[in-house]
């Protein structure tokens, strides 16, 4: 087995990924701190193809030196718009149609593997701050929550680490 050459991965360029189908699926990044987090996620994002993210509240917004170090051009290839607040976003993508889900563990929650998402929906998915997660005001305005099954002593995964998660999922259950 040999490892593939950046030539032969097949890559679109960003405007074949502008016009190519898109996961339905908005990240929504509730006051999220880190840049290298929000690099990243664009970076998943791009990976999984999905429609857009929201950056809201204090989440940093590209350009940003420090946002590219992990988003490794992703910004440029998938659409962002920020928002004053959290709820601001969850209004508009309700108004557009989108079943808002907060990641997080809560009462009533939904095992991640245990969830189907139904095809011909569209979902808005939100990720929490670093340290409170998912603020409760937007708590009371979702739809469902997903929680990831966790078994060690810790039960907290990083926000980036929690999307790879939940994006894959989506994307199989979705697309493959």
């Amino acid at each position: 087995m040999q490892k593939l050459k950046l030539d032969e991965l097949n890559r679109v360029s960003i405007a074949e990924f502008k016009e190519s189908e898109k996961l339905p699926v908005v990240v929504v990044l509730d006051n999220v701190r880190s840049m290298h987090n929000i690099g990243s996620i664009f970076r998943t994002a791009d990976g999984f193809a999905i429609e857009q993210i929201c950056l809201c509240g204090i989440t940093a917004q590209p350009p940003h030196r420090e946002i590219e170090k992990t988003a490794l051009g992703a910004t440029q290839s998938v659409d962002w718009q920020h928002f004053p607040t959290t709820l601001d976003a969850v209004a508009s993508l309700r108004t557009a149609g989108y079943e808002i889900i907060a990641i997080e563990q809560a009462s009533g929650s939904t095992m991640l593997n245990t969830y189907q998402p139904a095809a011909g929906k569209k979902f808005a998915l939100i990720f929490g701050n670093e340290v409170n997660g998912v603020d409760e005001a937007v708590m009371a305005k979702i739809d469902k929550c997903i929680e990831i099954p966790q078994f060690g002593t810790k039960h907290s995964f990083n926000i980036t680490i929690s999307a790879g998660i939940v994006l894959w999922d989506f994307f199989a259950k979705l697309r493959l």
